[in-house]
């Protein structure tokens, strides 16, 4: 009935959604308030005052045209206010033309990896990473090439970089602040990884692009900052959403900034919006490409997000859990006391516990996290976490 490829595909698909899934079984059979789900990224919050009073003025706009095609790299006016947003924040010099919008992040992605790969050509990518980054190089003919993680630092190591690159090697994706683990990729690092691509760029004559995903850049603690890629790598693109900064995942905008270093950036842009209207996304949801260009300094309330992050952290490292504590992003990433995560997921469902395993992310032995769910729930999962505990010891 469907392809094989897909039917394979959806054998190995996502772990989060399976335990989504299986929240809305708990959740019926013992109530919303006696399941504590952790599984999927999904904002509880909501976004920011001014967006929303911005959603409702535009909503009220009677004049005529502001629901048709534009240009399929996005209005002009949204371009050029987050070129410039870009350029403060990134350290830039970007233009208008140098941004696509996008249908999220996940769009953006599409469109560049429809863009550079041809069949067979390899894409880096570092474990622990967002699960769907697999499909989507293969949605365009590509390889993943995997790299185990340092589950110690959960760094990329770029000593180990360096003996996976090859003539194939056309991309590498960096997730930053990265989920699942909330570990912020240093300037250190990723210096360093500059000086390993720039080295092999130069043996086998191909670039080597750098794919900056960044949907979490806006929420960090403890005076962390992301490095700017612009400021590193010179074959970078940027890839963003605001699904996370301004709580709007279900709107499905975001963009593609390409890096003005780049030698002959307009091709690629040209293959950008042309990919963009090809894979079926035309062009950015027109009503929010006018929402965000007015709200591009607003964000989410950081600091709750920090206090459920401590909560939670403490709570499980006081059980005995050893875990990283998240610069970012609003994730856990411990490791399981027993060698089985999947096993580990199914005894915490015992407690209602909905957490999602490390193998679905590519590294095993952990689970992951997301504490971005009400205050209310975090708070009454604790004693679940410590039965869990309990009868694991």
């Amino acid at each position: 009935m469907i392809s094989q490829k897909i039917e394979g595909n959806l054998k190995k698909s996502s772990w989060i959604r399976a335990m989504f899934e299986e929240g809305e079984k708990l959740r019926k059979k013992y109530g919303s308030k006696n399941v504590f789900d952790f599984s999927i990224g999904n904002p509880e919050i909501e976004p920011p005052r001014a967006v929303l009073d911005k959603i409702i003025e535009a909503a009220s706009d009677k004049a005529n045209g502001k629901h048709r095609y534009m240009s399929n790299a996005g209005y002009d006016y949204t371009r050029e206010k987050l070129a410039g947003y870009i350029n403060s924040t990134k350290g830039s010099n970007l233009t208008k033309s140098h941004v696509v919008m996008t249908c999220g992040a996940a769009g953006g992605l599409n469109a560049i990896l429809k863009t550079i790969l041809n069949p067979g050509d390899e894409v880096i990518v570092f474990s622990p990473y967002f699960v769907e980054y697999l499909f989507y190089i293969d949605n365009h003919g590509g390889n993943p090439v995997i790299l185990p993680a340092d589950t110690s630092t959960f760094q990329p190591e770029p000593d180990i970089v360096k003996n996976y690159i090859n003539k194939k090697t056309k991309a590498v994706i960096i997730n930053n602040p990265n989920n699942p683990t909330g570990v912020i990729y240093s300037e250190e690092t990723m210096q360093k990884l500059a000086k390993v691509l720039e080295i092999k760029e130069k043996e086998y004559g191909n670039t080597i692009f750098v794919l900056s995903d960044e949907p979490y850049d806006r929420i960090i603690y403890d005076g962390a900052f992301v490095p700017s890629v612009f400021n590193i790598f010179k074959n970078s693109m940027i890839v963003n959403s605001f699904s996370k900064s301004l709580a709007l995942p279900g709107e499905r905008i975001g963009y593609v900034a390409v890096n003005d270093k780049i030698d002959n950036s307009q091709l690629l842009l040209n293959g950008l919006v042309f990919c963009n209207r090809t894979l079926g996304f035309v062009n950015a949801p027109a009503f929010m490409q006018r929402i965000v260009a007015d709200t591009l300094h607003e964000a989410v309330d950081i600091e709750s997000y920090r206090e459920k992050r401590n909560i939670l952290y403490n709570h499980l490292v006081g059980l005995g859990f050893d875990c990283i504590k998240p610069k970012g992003a609003f994730y856990l990433f411990p490791k399981t006391p027993m060698e089985d995560d999947i096993l580990f997921c199914k005894r915490a469902q015992e407690y209602n516990l909905l957490l999602v395993p490390g193998k679905g992310f590519g590294c095993p032995g952990h689970v992951r996290l997301a504490y971005c769910i009400s205050m209310e729930t975090i708070k009454n999962s604790l004693p679940a976490f410590e039965k869990l505990a309990k009868a694991l010891r």
